[in-house]
């Protein structure tokens, strides 16, 4: 059960922005998958770690928390955490993993975040943006929630990476939607995501108020080398999720308090 007890405000949608990626029905796999697999065991959650650096003492907000492996990391790292998501079954694993006085809140990222101005010092999302279709809304309440000088540490599908999986190719140049199935324990799962070219992505972050701070390709975590021979060969030499560190500017007599 989560902790919102008021229903946040709503922010616009299109009939066309439903929800489309039913995380419910599949979590317990998804979640075990995810454990261990290379790209987000080895890659996806040691980047953003990296990226996210010290964070001991830090208030942070884990903007489409899941299960909570990257929430747990850095908690472990010092860091104050609230976790949030818009699957009820992806909650239940976070808080049997974090324990029940853990904060967590169902919240879909499309809606108004029950969090007040400056709550947070970072925010972290991994691998979420790319499931909206407009970043606008979702990235001024990421914005209001960050104090001054915070950071909003994100990652995406790397555009060339949905880009040439599409076929026929679509316009580079234009937002479009890409869809194939996930196999998890057995069972299949449509999924839906949303490609931007680079400038896009990074209009929508200037646009929202952030400036740019860090924009990174990295490579995977050298132990999986011996563990996924294959795969991580792969990894390690074509671009697989894109990550970037924006920050909110400091406040105009350069305080970020």
């Amino acid at each position: 059960m989560d902790h919102v007890t008021d229903v946040p405000e709503r922010l616009d949608r299109s009939a066309d922005s439903a929800r489309v990626n039913d995380y419910d029905s599949f979590a317990e796999a998804y979640s075990a998958d995810n454990e261990r697999s290379l790209v987000n065991a080895y890659y996806a959650r040691p980047a953003m770690l990296d990226l996210a650096g010290d964070v001991a003492g830090r208030r942070i907000l884990d903007a489409g928390c899941g299960s909570g492996p990257l929430s747990a990391a850095l908690r472990d790292r010092g860091a104050v955490v609230t976790g949030i998501d818009a699957s009820a079954g992806m909650l239940t694993l976070a808080r049997r993993r974090l324990g029940d006085d853990a904060d967590l809140h169902q919240v879909d990222l499309r809606d108004r975040l029950p969090f007040g101005d400056g709550a947070f010092d970072d925010v972290v999302s991994s691998l979420v943006l790319h499931y909206l279709e407009d970043w606008g809304p979702t990235l001024a309440e990421l914005r209001r929630v960050l104090r001054p000088g915070g950071r909003l540490i994100a990652s995406v599908d790397h555009p060339i990476v949905a880009y040439t999986i599409q076929g026929p190719r679509p316009d580079y140049f234009a937002t479009t939607s890409y869809t194939f199935d996930w196999t998890f324990g057995g069972q299949t799962v449509p999924m839906k995501f949303w490609r931007k070219p680079l400038h896009a992505m990074l209009h929508a972050f200037t646009t929202a108020g952030f400036r740019l701070t860090a924009l990174s390709e990295p490579q995977p975590d050298p132990a999986a080398r011996e563990l996924f021979p294959d795969g991580f060969q792969e990894l390690s030499t074509k671009p697989c999720f894109l990550f970037f560190v924006v920050e909110v500017p400091p406040t105009a007599n350069g305080s970020d308090v």
